[in-house]
């Protein structure tokens, strides 16, 4: 765009429009966007400099050399009946006509005609051609375009490639005429009005709206330039549609016109980027919602298992604590019905009291107690077991999801996020795998006794949980059954007995709830360290997922929030355009 033509507001909404459109660039390029689109914005922003661009666009031999060599008045492109055209063809005005080859996709021609002091032409190759390099040059050229001539031929309209190239070229926001050519081999008015009707009806369906479309005879135009009858010329020129082209060419595409449509095209290119790049993080936080799911699956797992540990593990104790109490009411009971006076020549046999008090009150208590300590033990070791089995399979089924969902190309995302969890699984797999129940069960075993022997109270070696408890109860149990001496009973037992009995009782409820307390405390504290171990090592193996998938889903929405940032300028831009040219 020439900046002698803008007018002053014109000219600082320019360079308005390419710092906001740079950012943009900047900003996408940060992006796993394909090189070549973000070139194409590059190339649309430094076109905002240059002439509006008319690009012609199509199948092959659907006329648009011969097209544009009828907008010019004479036959400068080849024409012919094979694909032709195996360059992109620029045109652009010079004072003579030129050709300059500037690379096997790429050629320069300059024409002294007046319409090309205002614009530049394109001639591109055809689509759906045999040489897909020609598809090719059409498709990256059609982004730098100010307008679209779409070239259909009347005998083939609108064919169902040219509707797929269509729908391509409408995602770059493109300005796009329909021309069909070729309308002078059609039968009479009735056909030519029945293949506008048929190119009008499918170009809606594909844009939304119905677009110009100009109903064109370029080889009309050729016989015009050729015959030397100046009627016969203005006549064959009328038939051929050229000059209602020529009209909305250079006259509705006035300045105004041509300004709005030379803004917005590098806007519709990083608009066709921003959607790209926005559909790829949708996707991508889409997936990662599974992800996320997961984590919470497995936090909620992890949780649960933490708070059954902590809800089980009181009760549990509370059926030790009931063995000592059992033990405590028989010892109670003993002391009632054996420190009396009937049973005063008894008391004085102390080995047979102490005998007596073994059988009757202590009984089998050790076994109790180890009972008890062991099924707690199994109950953990086996809750901590199967807790693994539930983290390992939540992960193996997230990860046959993402390969059912993503067969086949993958993200980065999704291929570092498959290495995590298997690297992740693969680590609990291996614990699992090398899960030794009994060995587990027997190092909590030692871990439990080890504990209880190094209290002061329980302090006898190496013995089993049970065997301690039982050898301080008969310790202090027996401390007070030793009466007095038969002589003294039989001078004073009337007076003995009763506060020896009283003394007994009270000693041994206090001595009893000392032990209880140490024990029960003990138990829970070792119980207690052993399930936060339990917790933390769950936690720790799954914790470099969970951190990657909440950094990711932060970094994700950080994206987003970004390009809904470049979405909101664009369209800015769009409406300060729109108040530009009214």
């Amino acid at each position: 765009m020439r900046e002698s033509f803008l007018s002053t507001d014109e000219l600082l909404f320019l360079q308005q429009e390419k710092g906001i459109l740079n950012d943009a660039l900047n900003t996408l390029s940060s992006f796993p966007l394909p090189a070549d689109d973000l070139s194409k914005l590059r190339s649309a922003i430094d076109q905002l400099d240059e002439l509006f661009l008319i690009v012609a666009a199509g199948e092959f031999n659907a006329g648009k050399s011969a097209l544009i060599n009828a907008l010019l008045g004479e036959r400068v492109l080849e024409e012919g009946v094979t694909p032709t055209t195996a360059r992109v063809t620029l045109l652009r005005w010079g004072e003579a006509y030129t050709q300059t080859v500037i690379d096997d996709g790429f050629t320069i021609v300059t024409h002294p005609l007046a319409l090309l002091k205002e614009l530049n032409m394109v001639d591109s190759p055809g689509t759906n051609a045999i040489n897909r390099q020609h598809e090719r040059l059409t498709s990256d050229y059609v982004p730098r375009s100010d307008l679209v001539l779409f070239v259909t031929s009347a005998d083939r309209p609108m064919t169902q490639s040219e509707r797929v190239f269509l729908e391509t070229i409408l995602t770059w926001e493109k300005k796009i005429t329909l021309v069909v050519n070729k309308v002078d081999i059609l039968d009479g008015d009735g056909a030519v009005e029945q293949v506008r009707d048929f190119v009008s009806n499918n170009a809606e369906m594909i844009l939304g709206h119905t677009p110009e479309i100009f109903m064109v005879s370029a080889r009309l135009v050729q016989k015009a330039l050729q015959t030397a009858d100046p009627d016969e010329a203005a006549s064959l020129r009328n038939k051929s549609g050229i000059e209602d082209l020529e009209r909305f060419i250079t006259q509705t595409l006035d300045d105004k016109a041509r300004l709005e449509l030379k803004l917005r095209n590098p806007i519709g290119v990083a608009s066709h980027l921003e959607r790209a790049a926005l559909e790829t993080v949708e996707l991508q936080l889409a997936d990662m919602e599974q992800d996320a799911a997961l984590t919470a699956e497995l936090e909620k797992t992890i949780a649960a298992y933490d708070q059954t540990l902590r809800e089980e593990i009181p009760p549990r104790l509370a059926e030790v604590e009931n063995i000592l109490i059992n033990f405590e009411n028989r010892g109670h009971d003993f002391f009632d019905r054996t420190m009396k006076l009937t049973n005063i020549f008894n008391l004085a046999k102390t080995d047979r009291v102490k005998e007596q008090f073994r059988e009757e009150v202590q009984g089998d208590v050790a076994g109790a107690i180890d009972k008890k300590v062991r099924g707690m033990i199994d109950w953990m070791v086996d809750k901590d077991l199967n807790t693994w089995y539930q983290v390992a399979g939540a992960l193996e089924r997230r990860q046959a999801q993402s390969q059912r969902e993503l067969p086949a190309s993958r993200s980065p995302q999704s291929a570092r996020r498959e290495e995590l969890i298997e690297n992740v699984s693969q680590t609990i797999n291996l614990i699992i795998n090398r899960y030794d129940r009994k060995q587990e069960a027997e190092q909590l075993g030692d871990y439990v006794q080890e504990s209880v022997a190094q209290t002061a109270l329980f302090g006898v070696g190496a013995l089993g949980v049970g065997a301690m408890v039982a050898t301080v109860l008969t310790t202090k149990a027996l401390d007070v059954t030793g009466i007095v001496t038969a002589g003294t009973l039989a001078v004073l037992g009337l007076f003995v007995i009763p506060y020896k009995r009283k003394q007994a009782k009270e000693e041994f409820k206090t001595k009893m709830e000392e032990l209880r307390s140490t024990l029960l405390e003990t138990l829970s504290a070792t119980f207690n360290k052993e399930a936060n171990g339990a917790v933390e090592r769950l936690q720790g193996n799954i914790s470099p997922y969970i951190d990657y998938v909440n950094s990711e889903t932060a970094r994700l929405a950080a994206n987003r929030a970004t390009l809904q940032e470049v979405r909101s300028q664009l369209n800015s831009l769009k409406d300060e355009i729109s108040a530009l040219v009214q």
